[in-house]
């Protein structure tokens, strides 16, 4: 595997602080810290901190994704049961046990695409409009997979999955529960 060139240091850095401090709470200065890079280095890669937002908000899209729907296939087994995976993967998260990306297990923060598009609000601006693109990108392959597993309404049925997914993060954001991903898999499983 190549090295990582110095664009990739930067983002894996900021990517780290903006899942633990958020988005507008982390200066520049900080990532320039964390990265061990200058100024003038960050400047070549990104013309503003919103573009190397966007950049680490692409590569935790795709980790995220990459790591959620590989777990529930592993956890799975059958096409119907790796629909419902989906809710003991976010159990993994919660209680700090996934290994998303490179690296060692994270701790749980909470949902970067929900603080992003909090944080960025006009639904125009293209941090939110990434932060949307990722909740759509997971509704269109639990979709898939609803099909895939023949499960009726497949398109309406990865809606509401993705909507008992996003309540659960919410409450393990807020309320600090790592067992609202098992009491959303109990409602996902009484939908059908």
């Amino acid at each position: 595997m190549p090295p990582k060139s110095r664009r990739e240091d930067l983002v894996e850095a900021a990517l780290r602080l903006f899942l633990r401090d958020g988005f507008h709470a982390t200066g520049i200065a900080a990532v320039l810290e964390e990265a061990e890079v200058s100024k003038m280095t960050l400047y070549h890669h990104f013309q503003s901190k919103e573009e190397l937002i966007q950049a680490a908000l692409s590569l935790r899209d795709q980790r995220f994704r990459d790591w959620l729907f590989a777990r529930m296939r592993v956890l799975g087994g059958t096409p119907r049961a790796q629909v419902f995976a989906m809710f003991d993967a976010l159990g993994e998260w919660f209680r700090g046990e996934a290994v998303i990306g490179a690296g060692e297990a994270e701790l749980f923060c909470g949902c970067p695409f929900v603080k992003a598009a909090a944080e960025y609000a006009d639904i125009e601006d293209p941090i939110h409009k990434l932060a949307a693109d990722h909740k759509r990108r997971i509704i269109e392959t639990l979709g898939e997979m609803c099909h895939a597993a023949q499960l009726p309404e497949p398109e309406r049925l990865a809606r509401r999955l993705a909507l008992l997914k996003e309540g659960a993060i919410a409450d393990a954001t807020i309320a600090g529960d790592a067992t609202a991903a098992a009491e959303a898999k109990l409602m996902a499983v009484r939908l059908l």
